[in-house]
């Protein structure tokens, strides 16, 4: 006698959705950096992780915590958001949209301000060293902007936050709000858990390798950006600081040029740094930085292309305004959760 199924689909577990979410400044067009250590790896996760939604904004409240000259701003946000796409990135698959255009950003922002204490802010080291930095009177945002920062993530109640070595400090305080406001109202937000790229995640400045590479770096020389002419980053590549030894091996204390030149080339092949060592055991600097620069080249060159396809095509727009409506619908349902723990407004 043929057995039968007793198991009703009410009875079937269904998988554990899961939330994605991540911002980046449109303070200057993208370097290599940040397509190896972030949108690549976006790019590789959205056919990765099932069952998983994309949040990834612009994150241009962020910027304001410094002075910025609104019509360079506009253009960095449009030139940035056509960056992501032409980086890979489906927005059949991902919510791309702009930070400012989901006003419960700044909502929750202060909610969190109002749950996060002066001493915490204050020993954020990337505070710390944005103060040093300011000639200027220093903006109120630039202490409370990683309140904004958790509300960022918590907002979609994110439980994937794609980080780099230097954002542990603030992901570890998004943690502790979610958990302190847990406790206070009961539970509301998901606690998140940082993903760790194996391969790039900090690429070094060129010039300066035990500095990450940074677009804010007043030496051109020290970073390569997504839309810089593929000749001039042959240049930077060749001209890239590695020492006197000429020995293509790995050693971030001993050899930080050239292991950084090691990471740049694996990140964009795939090859393991022990496969590229043995490539070029018995090489020198010259025809590896060569060889690098036609990777990076390579990587680069169909980025361009297609940027320049999107930056000007209404449907741009179309998706960012998708990402957008998308984004607000989340973030508004969680809005009234938090208010109405709260005591906010007249929610019941």
């Amino acid at each position: 006698m043929e057995k039968t199924n007793n198991i009703t689909p009410e009875a079937v577990k269904k998988p554990e959705r899961k939330t994605l979410v991540s911002g980046i400044q449109p303070t200057g067009r993208l370097t290599l950096g940040n397509y190896i250590g972030a949108l690549r790896q976006f790019v590789l996760l959205q056919d990765e992780l099932e069952n998983t939604e994309f949040f990834i904004f612009i994150a241009d409240l962020h910027a304001i915590t410094t002075p910025q000259d609104r019509v360079e701003l506009k253009k960095n946000i449009r030139s940035v958001a056509a960056l992501y796409l032409a980086c890979g990135l489906d927005p059949a698959k991902v919510n791309l949209f702009i930070q400012s255009e989901v006003m419960e950003h700044t909502m929750l922002g202060y909610i969190m301000e109002s749950t996060a204490y002066v001493g915490e802010m204050e020993r954020m080291t990337q505070y710390k060293d944005k103060k040093a930095k300011q000639t200027d009177g220093i903006r109120t945002s630039l202490l409370t902007y990683p309140a904004l920062m958790a509300a960022d993530i918590l907002l979609y109640d994110a439980s994937i936050v794609p980080i780099g070595d230097d954002q542990k400090q603030h992901l570890e305080l998004t943690r502790n709000l979610a958990i302190r406001f847990n406790n206070a109202y009961g539970d509301t937000f998901v606690v998140p858990e940082g993903f760790y790229p194996k391969t790039g995640a900090r690429i070094k400045s060129l010039a300066e390798p035990e500095k990450k590479m940074s677009k804010s770096d007043e030496n051109p020389k020290s970073y390569i950006m997504l839309l810089d002419d593929l000749g001039l980053i042959r240049n930077k590549i060749k001209s890239a600081v590695t020492d006197s030894e000429g020995t293509i091996k790995y050693d971030l204390k001993k050899k930080p040029g050239i292991s950084n030149l090691l990471t740049i080339y694996a990140s964009l092949t795939d090859e393991s740094i022990k496969e590229i060592e043995k490539k070029y055991e018995g090489s020198n600097y010259a025809t590896f930085k060569a060889d690098l620069a036609e990777v990076v080249v390579d990587a680069i060159r169909p980025i361009q292309k297609r940027y320049f396809d999107i930056i000007n095509d209404t449907k741009l727009d179309d998706i960012l305004s998708q990402g957008a409506e998308r984004a607000r619908l989340i973030a508004s349902r969680k809005m009234q959760k938090v208010m109405k723990k709260i005591g906010l407004g007249r929610i019941k």
